[in-house]
């Protein structure tokens, strides 16, 4: 598929180019005519191209606003309830198809933490019962095909992309990868021992360090909040990875993006033939509490010999079905989203202690998220730039933000939205996902106009109810020794011992 963006573009293109040709050949006509005329007709000669050349510049160039229309995919549901979406593209020999599933960590046992990681790793890794793991990596290597497979909170995902004329064959590995793992013995010891490995060298890197004790703490007691250890990794057996699969993995529960150059009767009746007859589960999902709603002011300490502290701090946030949701978006980008906002012209800009600072909602899907506002600093100005963090997101409280600011976010995230189509497999994703996370009807198509109607008013209205300053966690990982004050000023301190189990 031709890039949506360039199509959109090549129109104002043109008119650039055929206005530059035409500078030039003013600018040609009247180098050559003056020459042979007087002074003062060459005088007048300059002033009218003076003129002409101020009407051409660019910056005084107009253009018709761009109409973006949003590229549509159909929608198919198989007789065994699996949702396929569909768009075609002819442009290159490829298909690409990424499906998804309502599972993940969320539904794993305590004891078991890592539990649905390891699934996701070995799904794919680990062979099935009609092609064994080496069969399986040689036959994807010869067709140039790939096969993938992963899983995280919410959702499990495989995915495939392959030339058309293996696609056959492809989809043929990519419902026994999804309907028959085999969980090969020898890969599913491997990946357990990468999963280890991992949690060993979890301390390696202060910002992941930053990061998961600041949602440890923001979703404490929830399985969000949850890590896995070598306990809980070394108390999972092949026969959970078995058992999990089984109750989470079938027809219903799927969704299915498809996009390049494929023959959509052919496709759907593949599809038919290979996932046909795959039972549906009846077992009823398992209810997961939402996040304590309660939130309290925290200061947790990580010790660690670095130069640079790592500053993390943030709160319960929303969900995607909050209707404020444009408004808080617009206030991100004012607040922390770029090179322009408050963040980064304080603290990066004026003061020069980071290099990278930003602050964010991000919105939960099926549970509310999280608000993060986020930098690294000199170890020596660490209580500083906390200070500078606070003042500014308190700032957003307390007035209203100018008419240029809520116009140059409003405008970044209109511009920007059209980006997220460029490719056909991007477009087709994005639309089943929104059906798999169970997102309003209309949300893309009005998400410009939702973004355009917010105004000053509102922008100070979301912050003064959804930006909590007085109880936010916060987590530095640092040298206090270095520190230019004693983490105390901000609040009882909780140190954090680290270990690499």
């Amino acid at each position: 598929m031709i890039s949506i963006v360039n199509r959109l573009f090549s129109a104002v293109s043109q008119s650039r180019f055929a206005a530059i040709a035409l500078l030039l050949v003013f600018s040609c006509a009247a180098s050559e005519a003056g020459a042979a005329k007087s002074s003062a007709m060459a005088e007048a000669r300059i002033d009218n191209t003076v003129r002409t050349e101020t009407l051409a510049t660019p910056r005084n160039m107009t253009f018709p606003p761009l109409k973006f229309q949003l590229p549509k995919s159909e929608r198919v549901q198989l007789k065994n309830g699996m949702v396929v979406y569909l768009l075609q593209d002819r442009e290159l020999p490829i298909v690409n198809l990424t499906s998804y599933l309502n599972v993940g960590s969320l539904y794993e046992p305590d004891a078991k933490v890592g539990l649905a990681a390891l699934t996701g790793a070995t799904l794919r890794s680990g062979g099935t019962l009609k092609t064994a793991p080496e069969k399986l990596d040689r036959e994807l290597e010869f067709m140039a095909s790939s096969i993938e497979s992963g899983m995280n909170a919410d959702n499990a995902s495989v995915s495939f992309s392959t030339l058309s004329k293996n696609l056959d064959r492809t989809l043929t590995l990519f419902a026994e990868v999804v309907r028959e793992p085999a969980f090969d013995p020898a890969r599913f010891d491997l990946a357990k021992s990468h999963a280890i490995e991992g949690i060993r060298r979890q301390n390696d890197d202060p910002k992941a360090v930053a990061g998961r004790e600041l949602s440890r703490a923001i979703y404490a007691g929830h399985p969000l909040g949850r890590i896995p250890t070598v306990a809980t990794v070394n108390a999972i057996t092949r026969d959970d990875l078995i058992a999990f699969h089984k109750r989470y993995f079938y027809p219903a529960n799927m969704i299915v993006a498809v996009s390049g150059d494929f023959d959509r009767a052919e496709l759907l009746k593949k599809l038919e033939t290979l996932f046909g007859d795959w039972p549906n589960q009846t077992a009823p999902f398992p209810v997961i509490p939402k996040p304590g709603e309660e939130m309290t002011p925290a200061v947790l300490h990580v010790q660690k010999e670095v130069n640079q502290s790592v500053i993390r701090m943030g709160h319960l946030g929303i969900d995607k079905n909050n209707p404020d949701l444009y408004a808080i978006k617009v206030m991100d980008y004012i607040l922390g989203g770029g090179f322009t906002s408050r963040l980064t012209q304080e603290i990066r800009s004026n003061q020069g202690l980071a290099y990278n600072v930003d602050a964010y909602f991000d919105p939960g899907r099926r549970f509310k998220g999280t608000f993060i506002a986020e930098t690294e600093t000199k170890v020596e100005s660490t209580a500083r730039t906390i200070r500078l963090l606070e003042s500014i997101i308190t700032g957003m409280t307390t007035a209203e933000v100018s008419e240029a600011e809520l116009q140059l976010a409003k405008e970044s995230i209109i511009n920007s939205f059209i980006f997220a189509f460029e490719r056909s497999s991007a477009v087709v994703a994005q639309q089943a996902r929104l059906e798999f996370y169970g997102y309003p009807k209309g949300y893309l198509e009005n998400y410009r106009d939702n973004i355009a109607r917010v105004t000053r008013a509102d922008v100070l209205r979301v912050a003064k109810q959804y930006l909590r300053p007085d109880v936010m966690k916060l987590v530095v990982v640092g040298d206090e020794k270095k520190f230019d004050q004693p983490l105390s000023v901000f609040g009882k301190v909780q140190e954090i011992k680290l270990n690499n189990k």
